[in-house]
């Protein structure tokens, strides 16, 4: 087996160690690396096709991650036992991971790419996805694939007390009130700079917030932008070790040769700025996106006809070289004239508007727009039942609140496939998702389960954050007690002839012809998400700062519009959505409120109506109940709080109860919510023998009865009162006995009776019913000879014939002759006598 090349370091100010090896796993890789970080580890394998497939005009970068269950040592819970299609955890990781890998790649470069990030090791303390933007790093660093390298990458925890952690676990991020992922790459001068950045609040945030930490503000992100920079280096000053390692102990690392491909030479595009730049410069200030569109492929027609003559059969080239040359007249515009495709100055929002309560049926509903882009958002709740169920590998295991982001093809007014969401649907609907989740109430404030699904109308730029406005006005109409709006703005970047110029409220084709796709949420007084894309080599720290104060005069502004929508959740849920009431009680009457097999709760659900779930927390059971008729809930409540705390039966009262339950001995019957009580059989038939509980009684009747005993346990016994409103008199019949059965004759001392295995061997001793051999059987009188059923006579002439348990015949002892008893114990005595003799 190769020797592996290993490098490490720690982590600074930390205790943690980031290590990088090769030469150990997948050595028919161009380039493979196993990153470490505590235990837990990934492994990355970075590839390059030879060529470039026809057709190709793009770069074909695939990231892939794939999770492995025995990574956490854990059997996936799917139906076949294996894994199958990717998490959203590791959609979003293959996202984060492509974002600052893609630009590092030098213009021309075709040939098909893919890294896949394997994790292999998920030791539940230390998260792997900025891991595995280092290990995809390092790999493509030792494959020979081009690449401007190296990314380095690291998450940052806002602590309570003001202060930055690198590289948290899960638990440090959990506690703290914001975490931000950086990554960037080493400029000549000694800087960084920022490539990608995504970040978000924490569950209890504003809960941190109230006990004094502090708030996260548009300075205090510039700040952990600046804190990164120092682990970043370490990232990129580890894998150039582990580079310098690699070529000192294999030799230098052979490149891969590759043609670049151009979209057109230079000969061409001369041509087409002469032939089109009067003709797009109409086009491009045309404020309506259909229209501006229209007037854009009219202009790109007319230049095609007028050069495909002199280019022949290059008439794709010449529609690339009208799209690169109107990219460079909108950019020129903005950073010359200061105005941009629709006429608006830089820091300029377009027209804002937004509305509530659109859809009767639905719990709650919020429609935002913003210029052409419209969302629709749409919120459900329902039971804690509903929680998802997350199966993966790590410690998260569920998710009651919910954001889904969906964007059809009609939204651009286009055709095209619909059904499953792509990658970069999940990773807007996690956007907002992230962006509200500090202000959502935790399930013990607020019971329910919430799913989000914004619905993109039209698109024409930003519609992630249009959905994070749209969601805060759902979550206010449907009466969700969240912490305060939240709203979010996209910012776009141009750097043009050394000049950074920050756009507020981007168009799709700005962001398409921008460098820079820079997405903010907040209330008023917080930031609670951000998401950074570059298309540059990097941006100064000091550009994204003041881009951070930029979007946040805009959020303000956005805020006041949705303010005048809505100011605040409603007092109350929606009618149509159902009423949820949480209550706690001791663990040890969680069993009693569930009852057996279910059957207490389940009763209680169908009476009433009500859904109910039980749940404990390890010291309490908690109850949470759910009806769209508040009425139905509190009912359910009253009952399940009667069973807990139940209410004392009165010695010598009369109840009108209802039969919950029949046995041999009698049946119970509920009196009192939580309290049952025992009607003896011996006491329903009226002076006469019963023989069944149920020729009298049967579960679900309601009838009268007085109590007549309380013993010191609480149980309760009980009397039939009849029609008349007398009380039935008892029989004497059934299993209870009936009479005194006389003393038990002396049997001797165990050990002196005869033992069953004194009688013999076994195969030579009688048997007390000896059938014969198996092969006999057929032989052998069967039991259906015994005549006519009708020589028996019928279930009314059975008080007629000398029963079995007929104490006189047994054992000599008198029965009074008013009423036979059965007893089990002496029927199973008689029955194994009969079968193996007496055993004493």
């Amino acid at each position: 087996m190769a020797e592996a090349i290993s490098v490490s370091s720690a982590v600074s100010g930390t205790e943690k160690t980031l290590s990088f090896e090769t030469g150990k796993f997948a050595l028919q890789s161009q380039g493979a690396v196993v990153a470490k970080i505590g235990k837990t580890t990934v492994l990355a394998t970075a590839n390059a096709a030879k060529g470039v497939r026809d057709g190709i005009d793009f770069f074909p970068l695939t990231v892939d991650v794939e999770e492995r269950a025995y990574a956490a040592g854990k059997i996936p819970g799917s139906f076949f036992r294996r894994e199958g299609r990717p998490s959203q955890q590791a959609i979003l990781t293959c996202r984060l991971t492509d974002r600052p890998l893609r630009p590092a790649f030098p213009d021309g470069y075709r040939n098909e790419t893919q890294v896949v990030i394997t994790v292999i090791g998920a030791d539940q303390v230390n998260p792997h996805d900025v891991l595995a933007i280092n290990a995809a790093s390092a790999s493509f660093m030792i494959s020979g694939i081009p690449f401007d390298g190296p990314i380095g990458a690291v998450r940052l925890a806002f602590s309570q007390d003001g202060s930055w952690i690198a590289h948290p676990t899960f638990e440090e991020g959990e506690q703290s009130t914001f975490e931000l992922v950086v990554a960037g790459r080493e400029l000549d001068n000694g800087d960084v700079a920022v490539m990608m950045v995504e970040a978000g609040g924490t569950e209890k945030s504003f809960t941190y917030y109230a006990d004094g930490a502090p708030k996260v503000t548009e300075e205090v992100i510039a700040s952990g932008l600046e804190a990164s920079k120092q682990f970043i280096k370490e990232s990129i000053k580890l894998q150039r070790q582990l580079v310098a390692s690699v070529i000192a102990t294999r030799g230098a690392i052979e490149p891969l040769k590759y043609t670049p491909v151009l979209d057109y030479s230079d000969e061409l595009f001369v041509a087409v700025e002469a032939a089109a730049t009067t003709k797009l410069q109409p086009a491009i200030r045309i404020a309506l996106k259909s229209d501006r569109n229209a007037a854009i492929d009219e202009a790109t027609a007319q230049t095609v006809a007028e050069l495909i003559e002199k280019f022949p059969a290059q008439e794709k080239q010449i529609k690339e070289a009208v799209r690169s040359l109107t990219k460079k007249l909108v950019r020129k515009r903005v950073v010359d004239e200061g105005i941009r495709i629709d006429g608006r100055g830089p820091a300029d929002l377009r027209p804002v508007s937004a509305e509530v309560g659109l859809i009767p049926t639905a719990h709650g509903t919020g429609l935002f727009q913003r210029g052409e882009t419209q969302v629709l958002n749409v919120l459900t709740m329902a039971m804690p039942k509903m929680n998802q169920m997350i199966d993966s590998i790590t410690p998260e295991t569920s998710k009651r609140y919910m954001h889904d982001y969906n964007m059809a093809p009609w939204a651009n007014g286009e055709t095209g496939r619909v059904g499953t969401p792509k990658r970069r649907e999940i990773g807007h609907g996690a956007l907002a998702e992230r962006a509200l989740f500090p202000v959502v109430p935790s399930q013990e404030e607020f019971a329910y389960t919430l799913r989000l699904v914004s619905e993109v109308l039209s698109s024409n730029g930003s519609t992630s954050m249009a959905s994070v406005c749209a969601s805060s006005l759902a979550l206010m109409d449907a009466g969700v007690p969240i912490v305060a709006p939240v709203a979010g703005i996209a910012m776009g970047l141009i750097f043009d002839q050394g000049k950074y110029t920050a756009l507020t409220d981007i168009l799709g084709a700005e962001d398409a012809f921008g460098d820079m796709d820079f997405k903010v949420a907040g209330t008023a007084d917080a930031v609670t998400a951000l998401q950074l894309d570059t298309k540059i080599e990097g941006i100064p720290s000091d550009v994204l700062a003041k881009a951070l104060q930029q979007a946040k005069d805009a959020r303000l502004k956005i805020l006041g519009v949705m303010n005048s929508a809505i100011n605040a959740p409603r007092a109350t849920v929606n009618e149509s959505a159902p009423k949820i009431v949480t209550f706690t009680i001791p663990l040890d009457k969680v069993g009693e409120v569930i009852g057996p097999k279910g059957k207490v709760i389940n009763t209680i659900q169908q009476e009433t109506g009500a859904e109910i779930n039980v749940s404990d927390d390890g010291a309490t059971g908690i109850i949470t109940i759910g009806s769209p008729d508040n009425s139905k809930v509190e009912d359910a409540k009253a009952r399940i709080l009667a069973i807990v705390d139940p209410p004392t039966a009165e010695l010598g009262a009369v109840y009108t109860g209802r039969v919950v339950n029949t046995a041999a001995f009698g049946a119970f019957v509920n009196i009192l919510p939580g309290r049952d009580g025992l009607v003896h059989i011996s006491k329903l038939g009226n002076g006469q023998r019963v023989a069944r509980v149920e020729d009298v009684l049967n579960i679900g009747d309601e009838v009268q009865v007085r109590v007549d005993d309380i013993d010191d346990r609480g149980k309760v016994s009980l009397s039939l009162i009849g029609p008349d409103g007398e009380v039935i008199k008892g029989s004497g019949g059934g299993s209870a006995g009936g009479g005194d059965r006389g003393p038990r004759p002396e049997r001797g001392d165990r050990n002196d009776r005869p033992r069953s295995n004194d009688r013999g061997d076994r195969n030579d001793r009688p048997r007390s019913n000896d059938r014969g051999g198996r092969n006999d059987r057929n032989d052998r009188p069967r039991s259906n000879d015994r005549g006519p059923r009708n020589d028996r006579g019928g279930r009314n002439d059975r008080n007629d014939r000398p029963r079995s348990n007929d104490r006189d015949s047994r054992d000599g002892r008198n029965a009074p002759s008013d009423a036979v008893s059965v007893s089990f114990e002496e029927e199973f005595d008689r029955d194994l006598r009969n079968d193996l003799g007496d055993l004493g």
